[in-house]
């Protein structure tokens, strides 16, 4: 079984967590280099907005016909999410196979759970013929295990915010120069709009390596127009194209790095890695983009019936104090319903700066400790630190679904419902829900 190899994986090093890539050299090349058998990749770094500027690079690129390989993580429901092998999810035994490849080549050596599943993925995509390969750092950029690849075709750079104090440096400049570690001599690289104390790093670090810098607010833009829709404007000039399908002002942020991204890949790279870059492919690409627990509303499940019929449920997995703020922002717009919470946090993160934001904004919050999570923090502790942050009707719930239940009895309807603080919580959601 799949849970088996995964969890021998991870009994592998006494962390979850060493950054470092000499062990994944060493089990690199014990596979035979399948990091120097890929086709062009775009390598994908930052704190907040990766997975959802990947997922819509991923939907422009298909929208012109590309097949795609495609690397992220942590997953939701199942491993095989992370591993997108020219469009298609494997199917678990697939993975099990591969996994167990892996094992064996590594010989019981100490490496990460992130490690050999990385390596997992690079030898799926080198096998596995397709136009375009998309990876997105699990952490940092200079010692993740993705940082293999000497020349992507492009990297990219999301907003930076402070996250991972621990691994990465307890300041914004310190997890810059982390991030900036993708950048490659000559490689060109999208940058998304930083707070300066970042942006001074990456840019120092991109004039040492000749890195060309495309950068938003100088190079690329998107606004939104007075009916919603989302005008780009790039090198090529400006287009008009639908709004993003995920919902949040934020998104558009993330449509245009994506949209800066694949006009590199259309019009600058030799040769070309995307066909075009015409309005109808591009509105059919932002049209398709699906990224699960990024403000997902669930229209129905397990978990959608604990409420009345006319009530609504939202997931969110922002999980650091900019997510927060970006969050609450958006939930400004939500002031046609009464608003209840359910929120469960690591223990690693900042639970004060997350809070913080949402109080204002939340009328009813119900705080869990995520299951099966060791990492959580307890439901007591997030709703100590929910009553620091300005809550004053909050309790603690034994689970979502009791949580549902309460907040369905205290709240006049028709409400909404958040669910929010992690990606483990919107994974243990998504399957108690009814997921595929």
């Amino acid at each position: 079984m799949i849970s088996a190899v995964l969890d021998r994986l991870g009994r592998l090093h006494p962390s979850i967590i060493d950054l470092s890539l000499d062990r994944v050299r060493r089990l690199l090349t014990a596979v035979g280099d399948p990091h120097r058998r890929l086709p062009p990749v775009v390598h994908v770094a930052g704190t907040n907005g990766k997975g959802s500027t990947i997922a819509t690079l991923r939907a422009l690129a298909e929208a012109s016909g590309l097949r795609v390989h495609v690397y992220t993580s942590p997953h939701l429901v199942r491993f095989a999410e992370r591993i997108r092998i020219a469009g298609t999810l494997p199917d678990d035994e697939t993975l099990e196979a591969l996994l167990e490849e892996v094992e064996a080549a590594n010989a019981e050596n100490s490496i990460t759970f992130f490690e050999a599943t990385t390596i997992a993925a690079l030898l799926a995509f080198a096998r596995s013929p397709a136009d375009l390969c998309l990876l997105e750092t699990g952490m940092g950029g200079r010692l993740d295990a993705t940082n293999v690849i000497d020349r992507p075709a492009l990297t990219v750079i999301t907003p930076i915010a402070l996250d991972h104090q621990s691994y990465l440096g307890d300041t914004l400049a310190a997890i810059a120069g982390e991030k900036a570690g993708i950048l490659k001599p000559g490689v060109p690289c999208i940058l998304a709009a930083q707070p300066d104390e970042a942006r001074a790093v990456i840019e120092a670090r991109a004039a040492a390596l000749g890195v060309p810098l495309i950068v938003e607010g100088h190079d690329f833009s998107a606004t939104s127009a007075p009916d919603g829709s989302l005008l780009y404007t790039g090198r090529s000039g400006p287009v008009s194209l639908p709004a993003p399908i995920l919902p949040g002002a934020f998104q558009r942020q993330n449509a245009a790095v994506a949209l800066a991204a694949a006009e590199y890949l259309a019009r600058t790279a030799r040769p070309a890695l995307l066909p075009g870059f015409d309005r109808d492919r591009l509105a059919a690409g932002l049209g398709r983009v699906a990224w699960p627990a990024r403000m997902q509303r669930l229209p129905a499940g397990a978990l959608v019936d604990h409420l009345p019929s006319d009530w609504e449920i939202w997931l969110d997995g922002g999980h650091n104090p900019h997510a927060a703020a970006a969050l609450a922002c958006h939930l400004e717009s939500w002031r046609d319903r009464p608003l209840g919470a359910v929120i469960g946090l690591l223990s690693t993160k900042d639970a004060d700066g997350i809070l913080g934001p949402l109080a204002p904004r939340i009328a009813q919050l119900r705080t869990v400790t995520i299951p099966g999570e060791p990492l959580s923090l307890s439901a007591e502790d997030t709703l100590a630190a929910a009553r620091r942050a300005g809550f004053s009707q909050a309790e603690t719930a034994p689970s979502v679904a009791a949580a549902l239940d309460d907040l369905a009895a205290r709240l006049p309807g028709p409400a909404r419902i958040l669910i929010c603080g992690s990606l483990y919580l919107a994974g243990t959601v998504l399957a108690e829900n009814g997921a595929a």
